[in-house]
């Protein structure tokens, strides 16, 4: 975190001046931690849901079952996701790549078609 950067933005956009060794400082690092926190608890979550998620698609046959070499990670994380793609699965997840980015172009047009400054 650099404060003096911090500092300036404060004053660019309220026009109050602060000091490095303000205690609203504090209230940022604070902020800081809880944020990392939050997001580490977050991305657990997430990791556990994603491979629940996998776990039942390949007992309904949605996806391979993985070699056992790809169970454990390479760093000996145990709690690191594994992921086995087939051929057609890196081509259908193209495919929504390709329709997720002309869906976004189409909005992003019409938007800019409809926009009336």
């Amino acid at each position: 975190m650099d404060q003096h950067k911090l500092r300036s933005h404060v004053f660019d956009k309220t026009g109050i001046k602060i000091d490095v060794d303000d205690p609203i400082f504090a209230l940022v690092a604070l902020n800081e931690a809880v944020l990392a926190e939050t997001v580490e608890r977050q991305l657990a979550l997430l990791d556990a849901a994603t491979q629940a998620l996998a776990s039942q698609a390949r007992a309904a046959g949605g996806l391979p079952e993985l070699p056992p070499a790809a169970l454990s990670s390479p760093a000996g994380n145990a709690t690191a996701p594994a992921v086995w793609f087939t051929p057609r699965e890196w081509r259908l997840l193209g495919a929504a790549a390709v329709v997720s980015i002309a869906c976004a172009l189409l909005v992003l047009g019409g938007a800019a078609l409809l926009y009336k400054p």
